[in-house]
């Protein structure tokens, strides 16, 4: 039988949805049920009935699934898809901080281990992070563990003292001016839209600076029709199926990750067919974590 055809009899046969971050290659995005960033993801498995989550993307995004859905089985079909980001802070690190700056609080973003949102006072995303630390009473943050969206953060609300966490994502930091310069050369008609993980001096040299989905929501009510993407390759599949009509250029061919091309059509046939590999939360970790965010609901 055809893989494909069958994981489709797999997911039936188990109740199961399957979920694909847009970062993943495109015959997982293909045989995907949902695709979309990872909190929309996290959020539409809640929503789902079906009892097994199969998540194809990284580690701490299956934990966060885990978190809003604790009574579902949720699956990551390559246990040991990680993120470079995320592995940056731990809860030590979290309680370490707290001593140095009783008064601040803690503004987490979403990529990271549910350990560190445990500790945090709220979670963010790319997409709200600005207006959660807007929004949070406290004029005193600490924003972990991405420095170049803290960054980001810094620059739109800079009324408020903001200490930064010194992580970063390897895909998108590696990226530098040089390259977004070059690349608008190329493409001199093109729009530059970019991923807030982004270096600053990449930042700088954007058209749009977004998450996954409000680059995609750009590039569809965009009147323009040639866009540089500043973030990871497999968002193109995304573009390109919604906006046919449209061209669209990566930033730079080095805008690979690793660890979510870890995961293949094989990976979630086994994980499916052996219900590996199951994610589990601790309970005190789990509770901490959902406090942060349903914070982030309400003030985000």
């Amino acid at each position: 039988m055809d893989i494909t055809k069958e994981i489709q009899k797999l997911k039936e046969e188990k109740n199961a949805i399957v979920v694909a971050h847009n970062y993943q290659n495109k015959d997982i995005q293909e045989i995907a049920d949902f695709v979309g960033d990872s909190f929309y993801l996290s959020k539409i498995c809640a929503q789902r009935q079906e009892k097994m989550i199969i998540f194809c993307g990284v580690y701490f995004m299956a934990e966060t699934t885990k978190i809003l859905s604790p009574h579902k089985k949720i699956l990551l079909p390559e246990i040991n898809a990680g993120c470079s980001l995320a592995n940056m802070i731990t809860a030590d690190d979290v309680d370490r901080l707290k001593e140095e700056y009783p008064d601040y609080s803690i503004v987490c973003y979403i990529n990271s281990p549910a350990s560190v949102k445990a500790k945090s006072d709220v979670i963010c995303t790319s997409s709200n992070a600005i207006k959660i630390v807007r929004n949070i009473p406290n004029n005193k943050i600490i924003f972990l563990p991405d420095r170049n969206l803290g960054l980001f953060v810094k620059r739109n609300v800079p009324e408020k003292d903001i200490v930064l966490w010194d992580g970063f994502c390897f895909t998108h930091s590696k990226i530098k001016k040089d390259d977004a310069l070059k690349a608008k050369s190329d493409h001199p008609d093109a729009l530059l839209l970019v991923h807030p993980e982004c270096r600053e001096e990449v930042i700088e040299l954007a058209d749009f600076v977004g998450s996954t989905k409000q680059i995609i929501d750009f590039v569809i009510s965009s009147p323009a029709k040639e866009f540089i993407i500043g973030t990871e390759i497999g968002i193109l599949h995304s573009l390109k199926n919604l906006n046919p009509e449209k061209r669209f250029y990566i930033l730079s061919q080095r805008m690979i990750c690793p660890e979510m091309k870890k995961t293949i059509l094989t990976s979630v046939r086994e994980a499916l067919l052996h219900e590996k590999y199951e994610i589990n939360v601790d309970e005190n970790v789990l509770e901490g974590a959902q406090r942060a965010l349903i914070k982030m609901l309400k003030i985000g």
